[in-house]
């Protein structure tokens, strides 16, 4: 393994002169150039809740810190290829500009031997004509938020007068096609639209064209004391939301519960399976496939271990995890500590490696333990039926889904295995059936 090459500047956090033990090759970044400052007021969206870490910030990342950021973050690699991600909040509130500038630097940075691919999740209403023409030239990959159909998506995701968005969304899906930007679909599953999983999948593949879809569950933990105010959502026109942390057993009436995300995930897959293999990306089917492959999962979620995925705010303030933005998970900041330090820290190396080690026994010992691994810890918050604590909340669903998909799943692997497509699965479940 080659040695560390510093290319920071003077008087700013260096790299370490050895690469520290278990540090990775690689690692991913979510930076929040506007932290949790966004034009929406999505009732679900726990991090509107997090600019209470900041009273008084302007909510801006700096050009200098962005500098900073960006050597730091490329000289850590020791890949070849360097994923650069922004998120919110939403980060195109800061402007074409800024990201022009961005986009310069790191390629100044990163030199002709690096390979840069850039990421931004956004929620589209901002975006015109001018921002996708620079999105397109500089092939970024962005990942655009829609929940499905009008009626489900406006349920929760509103302005800040609470006026619904699809259209505007949607409107913005077609901006991005007609300038062929990369655009992969982020479709958050909650109470509105979890019983609908195969309309929301026919809504993306056959009235919007989309061919890459992301299924995240909406789980908003709470305590007692705060359910109400928690109930009320997380944006401005919540009179009294509280900081969101990941605590508390209870969850808010929006969030989708075990039963329908199992059935909203097995809906999906069904048709996914029969029809769609190889014509459309759905990220938690390909890491399950590769699981049934034997591989390690793609998606932290789904790892043994984590913490090679951080988040960073507007400041320079890093996390373990974009979903532990809370002042226990702070690792330090990029002005003053290197982020190769932060990754390698006993801070940072404990928060990952809890993931496997304080699964229940009912995980360790579950069939499907190679293809869940527990989940997010952000979710583990219920007790086994033995009353052991730990328990992933989802887990009813994931474990109805994982058996459910048992058998076409190890179809694909042997198909895969003796150097034949995946995509033979469906003529080989047509038969069958």
């Amino acid at each position: 393994m080659s040695q560390p090459v510093s290319i920071g500047r003077r008087g700013e956090p260096e790299l370490p002169p050895t690469w520290p033990e278990g540090f990775p090759p690689a690692f991913h970044v979510l930076a929040k150039p506007t932290g949790a400052i966004c034009n929406l007021d999505c009732t679900y969206c726990f991090f509107l809740s997090k600019e209470q870490l900041y009273p008084g910030d302007r909510f801006r990342m700096s050009d200098d810190l962005v500098a900073i950021y960006l050597t730091q973050l490329i000289e850590s690699h020791q890949t070849r290829e360097i994923t650069i991600a922004f998120q919110g909040g939403e980060p195109t509130l800061m402007g074409v500009e800024f990201y022009r500038r961005l986009v310069a630097k790191a390629k100044e940075v990163a030199g002709p031997q690096r390979i840069l691919e850039f990421t931004m999740q956004t929620n589209g209403t901002l975006l015109d004509d001018e921002w996708c023409e620079f999105l397109a030239a500089e092939q970024v990959l962005v990942g655009l938020s829609i929940d499905g159909p009008p009626a489900m998506h406006d349920a929760f995701r509103v302005d800040k007068q609470g006026r619904p968005t699809y259209e505007r969304v949607k409107a913005a899906w077609e901006l991005l096609q007609r300038h062929n930007v990369a655009t992969n679909v982020l479709c958050s599953v909650h109470s509105a639209n979890a019983d609908h999983g195969l309309e929301v999948y026919k809504h993306f593949r056959d009235d919007l064209g989309v061919r890459f879809i992301q299924l995240i569950p909406i789980v908003e933990r709470a305590t007692p004391e705060l359910i109400d105010k928690a109930d009320a959502g997380w944006g401005e026109r919540a009179s009294e939301r509280p900081l969101y942390l990941q605590e508390g057993s209870l969850v808010t009436e929006r969030s989708v519960t075990p039963a329908q995300w199992g059935k909203f995930l097995t809906e999906v897959f069904d048709e996914w399976v029969h029809n769609d293999v190889g014509e459309v990306f759905v990220p938690s089917f390909d890491a399950a496939l590769g699981a049934w492959l034997g591989m390690q999962s793609p998606m932290c979620i789904f790892s043994e271990t984590c913490g090679t995925a951080i988040a960073m705010e507007h400041n320079g303030d890093v996390y373990s995890c974009d979903h532990y933005v809370e002042p226990d998970f702070l690792l330090g900041n990029i002005a003053t500590q290197h982020l190769a330090e932060m990754v390698a820290s006993p801070q940072q190396q404990a928060f990952g490696s809890a993931k496997a080690t304080t699964l229940p026994s009912q995980c360790v010992n579950c069939e499907v333990r190679f293809a869940c691994h527990g989940e997010c810890p952000r979710n583990r918050f219920t007790t086994t039926a033995d009353g052991e604590d730990g328990l992933n909340y989802l887990c009813e669903g994931y474990y109805g889904f994982f058996t459910h998909i048992d058998r076409p799943m190890k179809v694909m692997a042997e198909l895969l295995r003796t150097g034949r497509p995946a995509d033979e699965v469906m003529a080989i479940l047509a038969k069958a059936d």
